[in-house]
């Protein structure tokens, strides 16, 4: 199969053809038809990831059809239109027998301990717990941007920030994760702020459904514009792009006994940044991370998804080819790109 490789971190990414995937027992391997170029593939590019074993194909965010099943699979079946969340389960750990599959103490995660979706062929883990059907009339590039960026935000909004009707919320960074947590708090009802460097994204996020915005590095203070615009602070707030500047603000923003949500990856010289402590001890602030979504809980996604109430197609951005990721995935963190980049052409 042709797939995107880095033999070395940091390194020119190079278009080669690898064997074939194939089906462990319990596992299916599915023909990506689109797949996500996401902040996190670039963090695995850069070596920020401990899992990452080289030569690596990065790519965690995507959908297709299933082309081969494990003699133990009993739910799926080739031609099955599927996707997958990024942290796949084992289903038996502690943790997954509590229902948190999204902390796995044993995770499987095609893009970084394993090979990616930025190929032809992907090969899945535990198929029965972690594979997830499709409606039939949802496109590839709409599912593939769920199993990463809007299921992460979904949980992060709905099951950890738990935003509720008429809170404000302070979303912080503007990109795929960012917008998804904008509509999906929105549908909530919700009022939120969304912050950015860049007006094109604000617009964007004004279009899902912001009701006021901060143009950070314009405005003087982007922690008092908000409280001003709150009057008094956000009652659940979320770092999107994960940086020691959002991470610091989306807490410092916060009202009395407001909730903080970390979504954005901290890794690299970012992994221990500097919080406001006494305000979170004197204002009894609470502080969450968020790392995906169970694959039994998608469900629900796609349910609002389905009656109309979110339209993550809006999320979309650029369509490009596997040959025209080698030269987008290394300057990801220079946040150029407006909406979901898809990789739709193999």
């Amino acid at each position: 199969m042709k797939a995107l490789l880095f033999e070395s971190f940091q390194a020119p990414l190079s278009i080669q053809n690898v064997p074939d995937p194939t089906p462990s027992p319990d596992g299916v391997v599915i023909a990506v038809k689109a797949t996500g170029l996401c902040l996190s593939d670039w963090h695995g590019w850069m070596g920020h990831d401990d899992d990452i074993v080289l030569p690596h194909v990065p790519g965690h965010e995507y959908a297709g059809v299933i082309t081969a099943v494990g003699k133990n699979v009993r739910k799926w079946k080739t031609g099955d239109r599927v996707t997958v969340p990024f942290v796949c389960a084992c289903g038996t750990c502690p943790e997954c027998q509590s229902g948190n599959h999204q902390v796995c103490d044993h995770q499987f995660q095609p893009g970084f301990t394993h090979w990616g979706s930025f190929a032809e062929y992907v090969a899945v883990e535990r198929a029965d717990v972690n594979v997830v059907a499709l409606p039939d009339d949802m496109a590839f590039a709409t599912a593939a941007g769920l199993g990463c960026r809007f299921a992460t935000s979904f949980r992060a909004v709905v099951a950890q920030g738990k935003v509720s009707g008429g809170q404000w919320v302070a979303v912080h960074g503007c990109g795929g994760v960012g917008l998804s947590a904008i509509m999906i708090a929105t549908a909530l009802g919700a009022n939120v702020i969304a912050v950015d460097i860049a007006e094109d994204k604000l617009d964007l996020a004004k279009s899902v459904g912001a009701v006021a915005t901060v143009l950070a590095g314009k405005t003087t203070d982007v922690v008092a514009e908000i409280v001003a615009i709150t009057r008094g602070g956000a009652h659940v707030s979320i770092d999107a792009l994960g940086s020691p500047i959002t991470c610091f603000n989306s807490i410092s923003n916060l009202r009395k006994r407001g909730k903080h949500v970390q979504v954005g990856l901290m890794l690299g010289d970012h992994k221990h940044p500097n919080i406001p402590m006494n305000k979170v001890i004197s204002n009894e602030l609470e502080i969450y991370g968020s790392h995906g979504m169970q694959a039994y809980n998608y469900g629900l996604m796609l349910d609002m998804i389905k009656s109309g109430k979110l339209a993550p197609e809006k999320l979309l951005g650029k369509s490009i080819s596997l040959e025209d990721a080698v030269l987008e995935l290394p300057r990801m963190d220079t946040f150029r790109s407006v909406g979901v980049t898809m990789i739709e052409r193999f």
